[in-house]
């Protein structure tokens, strides 16, 4: 068995010293990123009782688990990723890629005729490290994720999704907002100082 990379051990060793990470393990969790959620929740609050919530790109499944463990079954969670993700109570799971036509069918059979009143997303593409390369495929997959929020969400509804620093950020915040009257970018405690995500939070969609 070949050694792990300097980058490899650097990596293992923030995650044994990182709070949030220690947190979610003693707290049940399944990631830290949960604790991103929370936070901008608590900010924005746009968790409710009865909402029918689209989780894109769900995998491990954290912020499925938590929107089900806060609204206590009284929501309609909808998961999907390409990676498999265990069961959670409450939520429903769907893998596979949500661009193919089968996949996105199964999706809106299971929102419903009224739409969604949430989309979030936490996605990110596999890092390269290289920011030239790991950039474009960041802002690709956000894009897809808007397109998806447009397609499904009812009017009023909110999109939540990760997004990166860098070129492209400016062009999405105002794509953003020529479909929601209200858009805000912000950056939760919970979010590493030295990380360039950033988490753009859409509300009030409009057809």
């Amino acid at each position: 068995m070949s050694k792990p990379s300097r980058t490899s051990r650097s990596w293992l060793d923030r995650q044994e010293r990182d709070p949030y990470v220690l947190k979610a393990r003693r707290d049940g969790w399944r990631s830290r990123a949960v604790y991103k959620l929370e936070q901008i929740d608590d900010k924005e609050r746009f968790l409710r009782p009865d909402m029918v919530c689209v989780d894109v790109g769900s995998a491990p499944g954290s912020w499925s688990q938590y929107v089900s463990k806060k609204l206590k079954g009284r929501a309609r969670i909808l998961a999907v990723d390409i990676l498999p993700m265990d069961s959670l109570p409450d939520v429903e799971f769907i893998q596979g890629d949500f661009q193919d036509e089968a996949v996105f069918e199964q999706l809106l059979q299971s929102i419903g005729a009224a739409g969604a009143d949430l989309v979030m997303s936490d996605i990110a593409p596999n890092s390269t490290g290289t920011r030239v390369v790991d950039q474009p495929r960041a802002m690709y997959l956000v894009e897809l994720a808007l397109d998806l929020a447009r397609r499904i969400l009812k009017p009023g509804g909110s999109f939540v999704c990760k997004v990166f620093q860098g070129e492209g950020i400016d062009e999405f915040v105002i794509d953003a907002r020529r479909s929601f009257k209200r858009v805000k970018v912000i950056k939760p405690k919970a979010s590493r100082a030295s990380s360039r995500e950033v988490y753009l939070v859409a509300r009030n969609f409009q057809l």
